[in-house]
């Protein structure tokens, strides 16, 4: 069965069709110009790493434009990084990008790594896991945190050790739903549910097939109020303003689970298309001055995504 990130993949690039050729070409070409020397993204400042990598592969592999000379350099610099990862985030940027130059490019970033790679992988993972059944942020903090664990997931899929015990991770999410029901927490101490939170908890569950219909029915309710008058998505009730990631991951998760009409998705659409630049790239949010790999991948998904929806 294919991991969950590959059929993602596969789902976002089908949705492109739905997109005129000319957009999906422009952003593609301005993720390009966007590429370091040494074959890596960077963010808004600084050197190029995993993370912007990552993401500046996902929309050129969604767009069809993954391959070449630049995705093997891109290849380069992912296997240059192999042994540098801290964190999980970077950790899951990495495997993913391999991922999907491997299936876009026919590159393989892990050839020389060996088995032994994976295996030190998924060992470092189980150093995270906390009592709670959640996986935590850093070696130095104790409580698990619901995105993390969602990387961790999708991360051991992705390099063929799945967890051989999901029962706890299942207890711990269900442990993360907010107390008023229908959105989650990324971490236990918080008192308010969150959109992004909520996204990655109803990914661990929709892997581990724990997805039950009176939480299915609450999430969209729960995400459903999360539109902003001015079409995006926000991060929780406390914050006002829409932004791109929200307006993704919580679009997203709403048509996974049944509920895409739950929101007005022409207005989503009018917001999305707002952000996008004529030149390539979207912008984060409507305050936003900056375009990035980052919010561009979640700028295009969500244009292709709306597209889709609004046609079936």
């Amino acid at each position: 069965m294919s991991a969950y990130l590959q059929e993602l993949t596969i789902r976002l690039a089908s949705a492109m069709g739905n997109l005129p050729e000319e957009i999906r070409q422009r952003h593609a070409d301005w993720v390009w110009t966007k590429q370091n020397g040494d074959g890596g993204w960077a963010g808004r400042e600084g050197i190029s790493d995993p993370y912007y990598t990552s993401f500046a592969l996902r929309t050129l592999a969604i767009t069809g434009q993954l391959y070449g000379d630049r995705a093997e350099e891109a290849a380069n610099f992912l296997r240059s990084r192999l042994n540098q990862q801290e964190t999980v985030v970077d950790l899951a940027a990495l495997i993913y990008g391999a991922s999907l130059l491997e299936n876009a490019a026919g590159t393989d970033v892990f050839g020389k790594a060996g088995p032994q790679w994976k295996d030190t992988v998924s060992d470092f993972f189980e150093t995270l896991r906390r009592e709670d059944g959640g996986y935590a942020k850093s070696p130095t903090s104790n409580v698990g945190s619901t995105y993390n664990s969602f990387l961790v997931l999708l991360c051991r899929e992705l390099i063929e050790r799945p967890l051989t015990n999901p029962n706890p991770l299942i207890q711990f999410v269900f442990d993360q739903e907010n107390d008023t029901g229908g959105g989650f927490r990324e971490v236990r101490q918080q008192k308010r549910a969150g959109t992004n939170p909520t996204a990655a908890a109803i990914g661990i569950l929709k892997i581990l097939n724990a997805l039950d219909d009176e939480l299915r029915q609450d999430t969209i309710h729960f995400l459903g109020e999360m539109q902003t008058d001015h079409g995006g998505l926000r991060a929780n009730t406390r914050i006002p303003i829409a932004d791109l990631l929200s307006s993704f991951t919580g679009f997203l998760t709403l048509i996974d689970l049944g509920g895409g009409k739950k929101i007005d998705r022409t207005q989503l659409l009018r917001y999305a298309n707002r952000l996008q630049q004529t030149n390539g790239g979207f912008h984060g949010a409507e305050w936003d001055k900056v375009c990035d790999v980052e919010y561009t991948f979640y700028g295009i998904g969500c244009l292709a995504l709306i597209h889709t929806d609004l046609e079936s």
